[in-house]
Parts: C-alpha cells; sequence; structure tokens
C-alpha cells in the first residue's frame, strides 16, 4: 500500500556521503520539526534522473527555499558510494542531501517501489516528490513513467508552495 496524504514517514536510516566522508542520517534528524522537499529517482546516474529531474531541483534551489522550506532531499535505491559520486559531479553536494536507500527499506515502507528488472536495474524506486511537515506528508507526485519528470519536477513542486 503506497503512503498517503496525512501520513507520517517510516522510521529509516540513510546514509549520506559528505566532505567529511559516510555519515548515517535518520528521518528523525531529517524531518522532525521541519519543512523539506524530498523527491525520488530510479537511479543515480540515469538519463532522466541526471539530465532532467536532479538538475531542477539543482537549479530552483533558492526558489524552493525561500517559501519556507528548511531542506531539500534526493533519494535512491542506490549505494552511498553512487550517491556521493553523483553529488560530486552534479555539482549539488553540500547543496542538497544525496540519501542512500541502499537496501530499499525506506522505499519499500513507502509503497513507492518497482521492478526495472526488465530495463538492467532492479528493484527501485519510482520517481516521486513529496512535501513533508514535521515527518508528515503534506503532498505526494508520483510517475506514471519512469522516464518522465514532470509531476514531481521542482516547477510543479514551487506551486504547491
Amino acid at each position: 500500500m503506497t503512503i498517503a496524504i496525512g501520513e507520517t514517514l517510516p522510521n529509516a536510516t540513510f546514509k549520506e556521503k559528505t566532505a567529511d566522508g559516510p555519515v548515517e542520517i535518520t528521518t528523525d534528524e531529517l524531518f522532525k520539526g521541519k519543512r523539506v522537499v524530498l523527491f525520488a529517482v530510479p537511479g543515480a546516474f540515469t538519463p532522466t534522473c541526471t539530465l532532467n529531474h536532479l538538475p531542477c531541483y539543482l537549479e530552483n534551489r533558492d526558489a524552493i527555499l525561500s517559501r519556507g522550506i528548511d531542506d531539500i532531499a534526493v533519494i535512491a535505491v542506490n549505494d552511498w558510494h553512487v550517491m556521493g559520486a553523483w553529488a560530486q559531479a552534479s555539482g549539488g553536494m553540500g547543496k542538497i542531501h544525496f540519501l542512500s536507500d541502499w537496501d530499499g527499506s525506506f522505499t519499500k515502507a513507502l509503497g513507492l517501489d518497482v521492478d526495472l528488472s526488465a530495463a538492467g536495474l532492479g528493484v527501485r524506486s519510482k520517481r516521486y516528490s513529496m512535501l513533508v511537515e514535521n515527518g508528515a506528508v503534506k503532498s505526494l507526485n508520483v510517475e506514471e513513467s519512469p522516464g518522465q519528470a514532470t509531476v514531481s519536477s521542482a516547477a510543479a513542486m514551487i506551486e504547491q508552495l
């Protein structure tokens, strides 16, 4: 069952590469008492994710934060090494959180997992964005196709803020 608007996010611990090395960050640390934009991608370095979805959030970072948002995070079912390399390559390190849901447990708990084995990717996350306030989902935008980034784009999120 997919998480719904008004529900609280499940507890999870992510890994994130920082300038000081890998750190663990919990859902409480990221979301408690904050307004956070979270978006998910099927995979770091994949075409739509790298050429469209991530860049729109990096380019609109200041516009999003100016609307009372405390933080922005991207999550993928990739290991923290890959997410760290993606953060470095994209110029996003230190601008937004690049969270590794390395075993897909958070994604599965949300009910937003998808089997992309036919494309050689295995079980990954659906592409989505959400506004989270104090750990509760306030808006949720799930793409129908993993190759599209329209309803989950930064522009769409800005309209909801």
